[in-house]
């Protein structure tokens, strides 16, 4: 099917003809024969690299000219930030929103086409975005992650509500391959697509004694290295003109692997030298000074522990073709289009909490699989497990390359999904009596997939009873209402679980205390905490001596609530160094995390005090300008000493920092202070900045300060304590 004759907007039609395509890939032509232009439901369960992202652009770009808007739900920010890219340029007005999640946004229905996560569009819905009902295309990329219990109860409510609020919209959901899309698309009401059709061949295979073994045969691998098979597979693809992907256990072993890469690769690209600059001049850690020495030599590792930034850096050197291999824990393989000719899956058992090393699912070894094979410019792709043993061969090819694809099932009815998605129900207006309730709750997919709903709707009176004890809902007769606290929690996207923890201990507390909060927040069920290890213990107990009249949650008794008791502990620490103004570096290398965590932390941290700040103003307001004003020190990297200072535009925490260290503690010591002074401290640019925004309070400063003026400045009884 040629895309000259395709029903879709001219400006579009020109776009992919310069970018040379010419022709459908065979399951997007099938798309096209299931009605994707007419405004049928679709359901899209096809291999990685098939062409998936076209099939959505093009029933985009027909929605957009037809008057319509379209939302394209992705899992995870930098897909959104990748996703953005890609539709930018084309004649269409693009919007991303991955950000607040107790915001409108209303901003956003200025664009014909949003991209967002699913956690995000859930919040648009619990805050009442004005723009939802004028959606008319709903895109569900990566949509078997139903199936995640993480995200998976977030993402089919999302569709549930959207199909509820705007009955007669097209949805298209794009998964990979799955064992059961039937059933998945009878409950999107949806025509299926399948295929296994891919752009480029791929083979699968696994290494044992320096051969691939493939169903067609066996190819030998030369041996480099006598230790390393890992090595050798890559090596010989380098070999042949090729890159490759490495897939890993853990983060340790990615830098392993990559620091092995780099030592046997040893390129003297000039391209490569450059991208270790650029990553040399952001945060310098040991992980930092790693990762830019491989990426010298032509080789990177990638993992969540990287910043945005380095990640990117890697991603860029890869596509580019200078950097030659990455090693990589399987978060790569979840998001980013980054495709190899081999992928090598080196580890395919992992750490279980609980049940010890475990067999990764066949979906996630398809996903890593799927990388292989560049389109256009290799001729096929390899996907490789690794051996260790002769009878492995056989049973790697029964349990992975040979076996069906998973099913996908709802995790919905698990009891801390259905806490904040029955309160958010209830306080969105979806559903105001218990049966309305039970009406909605029969739109999920797993009724559908259950058809009986029964554990479901005890799952769903069990969530209610806790609600209504939290005082969250209220039930007055047959009817349900949110109350003010349970409308409060539902928009700040937190779990009714964290808000009541929270609620009922800030009542507790006679006196504040940063490190009291921090303790709190990080012991709440939305808080991800750093893992707490034996050599951690003594450390954790000084801190605790130190501050034992200030922590405001005790230690338990129970073995396993005392392990989330030392995690919070652990976690906390770190933001108070952060707040403490000690450098990232030193913060990286204490707790043993990288830059990514760091942000990511802080991220998860800043929310959640935001959210706090809210309840505190309700339940506790006499804490409440501490909260708000902890909540700017933490966003910022910053003691409260330089609060007034960070408030003006222009000046980060650095900037503030040299501001006071110079004696410059406030707006109104800067509006006595000479320009030329000021230029000496923050540059000229950002002092006429600054001095720009003080104009009328240093008109006042002038004309009031003395001429003779010997007096201190403020602030200079605390510069021995930052040396």
């Amino acid at each position: 099917m040629q895309i000259q004759d395709l029903a879709i907007p001219d400006t579009l039609k020109q776009q992919y003809l310069l970018l040379g395509f010419r022709e459908l890939y065979p399951p997007q032509a099938a798309c096209i024969g299931k009605g994707l232009l007419d405004g049928k439901n679709l359901l899209v369960a096809i291999p990685t690299a098939s062409g998936k992202t076209l099939i959505a652009e093009m029933a985009m770009h027909r929605h957009i000219a037809a008057g319509g808007k379209c939302l394209y739900i992705v899992p995870l920010k930098a897909l959104a930030s990748e996703k953005f890219g890609e539709f930018n340029g084309k004649g269409v007005k693009v919007g991303i929103s991955t950000g607040d999640l107790d915001r409108r946004d209303d901003s956003l229905g200025r664009n014909d086409i949003i991209v967002a996560t699913s956690e995000k569009v859930d919040s648009l819905l619990r805050n009442g975005a004005r723009w939802i009902p004028e959606i008319t295309l709903l895109v569900v990329d990566e949509v078997h992650l139903i199936d995640s219990p993480d995200r998976g109860p977030t993402l089919e409510m999302v569709i549930a509500k959207m199909r509820y609020r705007n009955p007669a919209m097209q949805v298209i959901g794009l998964s990979a391959t799955i064992g059961n899309p039937k059933v998945l698309a009878g409950w999107l009401d949806a025509e299926l697509v399948t295929s296994s059709w891919r752009p480029v061949e791929l083979r699968q295979g696994v290494f044992y004694n320096n051969r691939i073994q493939f169903e067609e045969g066996t190819r030998p691998v030369k041996q480099v290295s006598k230790n390393y098979d890992d090595l050798n597979l890559c090596l010989d693809t380098l070999a042949e003109g090729g890159q490759c992907l490495v897939f890993v256990s853990s983060r340790r072993n990615a830098e392993a692997f990559a620091k092995r890469a780099a030592t046997a690769i040893k390129s003297e690209n000039p391209a490569l030298a450059a991208c270790a600059d650029r990553l040399l001049a952001g945060t310098p850690t040991e992980m930092v000074k790693t990762l830019a020495a491989c990426v010298a030599k032509g080789a990177a590792f990638h993992h969540a522990g990287l910043a945005w930034n380095e990640r990117s850096i890697v991603e860029e050197a890869f596509r580019k073709g200078w950097i030659s291999c990455i090693s990589s824990t399987p978060t790569l393989a979840a998001g980013l289009n980054l495709p190899a000719r081999r992928v090598v899956i080196r580890d395919y058992l992992r750490f279980s909490a609980g049940e010890g090393m475990q067999p990764i699912p066949v979906s996630e070894y398809r996903q890593m699989a799927g990388r292989a094979g560049r389109p256009r410019l290799d001729p096929y792709g390899e996907a490789v497990l690794i051996a260790k043993e002769a009878e492995q061969v056989t049973e790697l090819f029964e349990c992975y390359i040979l076996a069906a694809a998973d099913d996908v099932h709802s995790r919905l009815a698990a009891p801390t999904a259905l806490y904040t998605h029955v309160l958010s129900l209830v306080a969105s207006g979806f559903a105001r009596t218990r049966s309305e309730l039970s009406e909605f709750m029969n739109r999920s997919y797993y009724v559908h997939e259950h058809r009986q709903g029964r554990l479901m709707h005890r799952a769903v009176d069990a969530a209610l009873e806790f609600l209504i004890a939290a005082e969250m809902i209220l039930e007055i007769g047959e009817h349900l209402g949110a109350t003010e606290l349970g409308t409060l929690v539902s928009r700040m996207y937190i779990d009714p679980r964290s808000a009541s923890l929270i609620v009922a201990t800030l009542r507790e507390q006679r006196a504040y205390a940063d490190i009291g909060l921090l303790q709190l927040i990080c012991s709440t069920p939305d808080m991800p905490t750093l893992y707490a290890k034996n050599a951690d213990l003594p450390a954790l107990s000084r801190m605790m001596d130190a501050k034992a009249g200030e922590l405001w949650l005790p230690l338990p008794a129970d073995e396993e609530e005392a392990e989330r008791f030392y995690r919070a502990i652990k976690t906390a620490m770190l933001l108070a160094d952060w707040t403490d103004e000690l450098a990232e570096e030193k913060i990286c290398e204490r707790y043993a995390v990288g830059p990514g965590d760091v942000f990511g932390m802080v991220e998860n941290i800043n929310w959640l005090l935001h959210a706090t700040s809210q309840l505190a103003r309700m339940f506790a307001p006499a804490f409440y300008p501490q909260i708000a004003d902890y909540e700017i020190c933490m966003k910022n990297g910053i003691r409260r000493e330089l609060l007034p200072l960070i408030r003006l535009r222009g000046i980060g925490r650095v900037r503030a920092r040299r501001l006071f260290n110079n004696g410059v503690t406030s707006p109104e010591e800067i509006s006595r202070h000479k320009k030329e002074e000021l230029v000496k401290i923050l540059g000229a640019g950002i002092a006429d900045q600054v001095l720009e925004q003080l104009q009328p309070k240093r008109r006042s400063a002038v004309e009031e300060t003395p001429p003779t003026g010997d007096a201190p400045a403020r602030g200079q009884s605390t510069l021995q304590h930052f040396g």
